[in-house]
């Protein structure tokens, strides 16, 4: 049972207040052996589901965790795999789905209802893979979401050319490496909340992309916040619930 589910049952007086409390101790997450506790009332409590770290992963630890979540929720979604780790789980999820690029690992159900816009946009060609890993994480929870690739300011043209695609989101992420000026630069064109990404990608002195983060959390363009090198997952989490919010007014 989930948390709703046990307290309509307290409401209703078919279990009591001290089973129901008992419930919910037992519901918060499930134990799987000693090397995993599975968060089962995430989504119940924050709206979103428990997402899978899959790099660093025992074999045997990441298709247990992964056939128990497919179990519990009718999907899963995991970051950072591997190719021999995506080879493993489809043996036991067919369906399983991986892009080589992003690197996720997911199955989700078909025509999921998405909302509102989220813009994802990158300085390169090179800062892709962290911009699908965002992208691909707010399609996941249900946010619809527009590319706008290859458009740093080594060619500000292009951008200008989709300022349309970035009036019109409910929050832009931008992905950077190199110095990481395209942050700033849509921070000064949009009217939204702008998610700033620095990545890894860039010569020597951009020290594998603290220059590009340090460039973005010293922006001097409003309404920008910075996310973590390379964290494309929790750009795509912020933003979708930023999206959410400009949809229904609330979380979840």
């Amino acid at each position: 049972m989930n948390t709703k589910e046990i307290l309509e049952k307290v409401k209703s007086g078919e279990i009591s207040l001290e089973e129901g409390e008992k419930l919910l101790h037992a519901n918060s997450y499930e134990e799987m052996g000693a090397f995993a506790k599975l968060d089962t009332d995430r989504k119940t409590r924050t709206g979103f589901a428990e997402v899978v770290y899959c790099a660093g992963k025992a074999d045997a630890f990441l298709t247990k965790i992964y056939s128990r979540l497919y179990e519990q929720n009718g999907e899963v979604f995991g970051t950072r795999a591997t190719a021999h780790q995506y080879e493993l789980v489809k043996e036991i999820i067919p369906e399983i789905q991986y892009d080589e690029v992003s690197r996720i690992l997911k199955y989700e159900q078909p025509n999921k209802n998405r909302i509102g816009k989220i813009a994802v946009c990158t300085a390169g060609t090179a800062d892709i893979p962290v911009a699908e890993e965002a992208a691909q994480t707010a399609e996941y929870f249900g946010s619809n979401v527009v590319r706008v690739f290859d458009v740093g300011v080594a060619g500000i043209h292009r951008l200008l050319s989709k300022v349309d695609a970035i009036e019109d989101a409910n929050c832009v992420i931008a992905v950077a490496g190199m110095e990481g000026a395209l942050a700033s630069v849509i921070g000064g064109l949009a009217s939204c909340p702008v998610i700033a990404v620095p990545t890894s990608v860039g010569y020597g002195a951009s020290f594998h992309g603290v220059s590009a983060l340090l460039t973005m959390i010293n922006s001097c363009a409003n309404g920008i916040a910075t996310v973590n090198i390379d964290n494309g997952y929790g750009a795509g989490y912020i933003a979708t619930q930023i999206n959410r919010l400009a949809v229904n007014g609330k979380v979840k």
